[in-house]
């Protein structure tokens, strides 16, 4: 397995994006399709998001895409808010998962503008 693979980020983004598919599978059990729908597009896209960036061809690139990670969890979380707002029983793990994933995204983005400016 090469590096890139075993990222730390690389591998619970897409742990989250298994774990958002199942629960979007029940939150569509239940007749909540766009719900889970708009769940589902911005859970996963978190970890496509991630993985584009490690393939960026620049480091401007590899921010902006890590740029679009971080919008896709503060919009998962968004989506998570309104589920639990409105009665649904969320799993509290993927509430903290993605908040989780908020502070590692702005984390990694802080500092590649650290690297980028002192190149």
């Amino acid at each position: 397995m090469s590096k890139l693979n075993e990222s730390p980020i690389r591998i619970k983004s897409f742990q989250f994006a298994c774990e958002i598919v199942r629960f979007c599978d029940t939150l569509k059990e239940n007749k909540d399709f766009e719900l889970a729908s708009q769940l589902l597009r911005s859970g996963t896209s978190i970890g496509a998001n991630t993985r584009e960036a490690q393939r960026g061809y620049s480091k401007k690139d590899f921010k902006y895409k890590f740029g679009i990670a971080l919008k896709e969890a503060d919009e998962t979380k968004y989506w998570i808010e309104i589920l639990k707002a409105t009665g649904r029983n969320v799993p509290v793990e993927l509430k903290n998962k993605c908040e989780e994933f908020i502070r590692i995204l702005v984390s990694i983005i802080k500092n590649s503008e650290l690297y980028t400016h002192n190149s």
